[in-house]
């Protein structure tokens, strides 16, 4: 599953032209390759279920492959579970090093963690990243952490809240339209009609935790 995994990268990346010709006679589109992340290049393995063996196998940190199992029932009822990297994940760049035949993944391809969005803060902005970081995993079960290339996103099936790791503060982003947030204390910027990174229109500017409990009040209405 990872040759197979591989394989695919490196051949979208091989023919980008091709695949947003593609893109665009398909949707209707008018997409340039220009404004496309080739970076964050994914390909997804869709199953009713996987086995132990290719889960194991496709388990890298840094591999931009995602399995998901998907079961239909006989009350017309589907479940969608996406298979988790395991917490030791090892890295898969031992394996392309020598690999001239996945060039263009190993020259393209950036699966981000949260360590390199630390070297923008610092060691306070990051001390005060893990508070937050803590705060919103303690608001509910099941979110997950998935470090994006200009932002640490927070995810309950969709985006929740983004955090942009600047030198001195943070940005919170909150992903919900604009009017849908109950903020009385007036905290939050209006974003929707600005050019940002983060998911939603609602942005709250952070330097430190005197507000932690009102913003994971905010944050909690849209879960």
């Amino acid at each position: 599953m990872v040759d197979q995994g591989l394989t695919y990268l490196n051949l979208m990346l091989q023919n980008k032209a091709e695949f947003i010709l593609t893109y665009n006679e398909t949707l209707k589109d008018v997409l340039h390759s220009k404004d496309v992340d080739w970076s964050q290049s994914r390909v997804a393995f869709v199953s009713p279920s996987f086995t132990d063996n290719q889960i194991s196998a496709s388990d890298f940190k840094d591999f931009g492959i995602e399995l998901w199992e998907i079961k239909q029932f006989e009350n017309n009822t589907i479940s969608i579970n996406t298979i988790k990297k395991s917490s030791g994940a090892p890295s898969i760049k031992p394996l392309l090093e020598n690999s001239d035949s996945l060039k263009e993944v190993k020259e393209n391809i950036k699966v981000y963690t949260e360590e390199d969005h630390f070297s923008n803060g610092s060691d306070y902005i990051i001390e005060l990243y893990e508070k937050f970081k803590s705060s919103i995993l303690n608001l509910t079960d099941g979110i997950e952490i998935q470090p994006q290339k200009y932002y640490i996103a927070f995810k309950k099936g969709s985006n929740i809240s983004d955090i942009e790791i600047q030198k001195k503060s943070l940005k919170v982003f909150i992903n919900a339209k604009i009017g849908s947030l109950d903020d009385p204390k007036g905290l939050v910027k209006d974003v929707s009609n600005i050019g940002h990174r983060g998911n939603g229109d609602y942005q709250v500017q952070i330097e430190n935790d005197k507000d932690l409990e009102y913003i994971m009040s905010l944050i909690k209405q849209v879960l």
